[in-house]
């Protein structure tokens, strides 16, 4: 009895995977992983001509992804530990969350200003703290619509 094309192609498969997995082998590169928070906030740009509709008073429900690389892990396997980051929203509670930005921040809140500043304060109070390195923040101000801004290297 001749064997079918699909016992043919099983067994081809079978044969393409070892089953000792120590012999595969790991490539060299970064390790990068990313988290996201959320806050909502309300603001208004100034800056923009009365018309503009961002020009009025408005809130968004913004949503703030960190981006951090690091050419080894710490133990057990990890880039940072996603613990490590809870200063990073607990800064976001307190701070921005459910306040005007452009009353509590000393630039007009675009989402471009404010992954920059997020960066700095990232890099300033938590980074020398965790290992790994930022390599960019990603702000969101709604589903279809973000900044992000992305650290040179350090």
């Amino acid at each position: 009895m001749k064997p079918t094309t699909a016992v043919l192609a099983a067994d081809v498969a079978v044969s393409l995977f070892p089953a000792d997995f120590s012999a595969v082998p790991l490539p060299p590169g970064d390790f990068t992983i990313g988290k996201k928070f959320s806050f909502e906030a309300g603001h208004r740009l100034p800056g923009l001509p009365h018309e503009h509709k961002c020009s009025r008073q408005h809130g968004h429900s913004y949503e703030v992804e960190v981006i951090i690389t690091a050419p080894s892990l710490e133990e057990p396997g990890f880039v940072t530990d996603f613990g490590a980051l809870a200063q990073f929203k607990e800064f976001l509670n307190t701070e921005l969350d459910h306040h005007n930005l452009h009353e509590v921040l000393p630039f007009e809140p675009t989402s471009e200003r404010l992954a920059q500043f997020l960066a700095g304060w990232f890099i300033h109070n938590l980074q020398p703290a965790i290992p790994g390195r930022l390599v960019a923040v990603l702000v969101r101000e709604t589903g279809s619509s973000w900044a992000r801004f992305d650290v040179e290297g350090q």
